[in-house]
């Protein structure tokens, strides 16, 4: 008889404590987004727009991710990231307007601009928004896709 042992399928890293301030209440987002196209200009990578709140816990499992050892160094070497406060849903609409991220599908939800500020991607169907049950390799695979050509 062969026993086997069944494991639990892959999924991203639980946030143990819920003290980190990952969005800054204080931000102006605008000036932010501004400052982070010009970097990533420079350095030839795109911009990853993550809108969010330090209540959501799915924006917490997404951001723990950011900084597993697979998934910081693709995001370090191809994008710049900013972390958008939506606070209750009444800050910052006009972005998730002007990027085309519906607020009615949840957080988190990022959206991807080129270093020119063109918009690549942007999430329409939630689905970030269960960060919870997303595994490392659909985090990986998303951010591959998206990450600029090195030329």
């Amino acid at each position: 008889m062969i026993l086997a042992k069944r494991t639990k399928p892959s999924r991203l890293e639980q946030p143990a404590n819920n003290q980190k301030k990952i969005y800054s209440a204080t931000a102006d987002a605008h000036a932010d987004i501004k400052k982070a196209l010009e970097k990533a200009g420079k350095e030839h990578k795109r911009l990853l727009l993550v809108f969010g709140a330090n209540w959501c816990y799915d924006c917490r499992v997404l951001d723990l991710a950011f900084e597993r050892d697979d998934i910081a160094p693709l995001i370090e070497a191809n994008y710049e990231v900013v972390h958008v406060d939506v606070g209750e849903g009444d800050k910052n609409q006009d972005l998730m307007k002007q990027y085309d991220v519906p607020m009615e599908r949840g957080i988190p939800a990022i959206a991807v601009l080129d270093s020119t500020g063109k918009l690549l991607y942007s999430q329409k169907n939630g689905e970030f928004e269960k960060a919870r049950a997303l595994g490392p390799e659909d985090l990986l695979k998303f951010l591959t896709k998206w990450k600029a050509e090195k030329g």
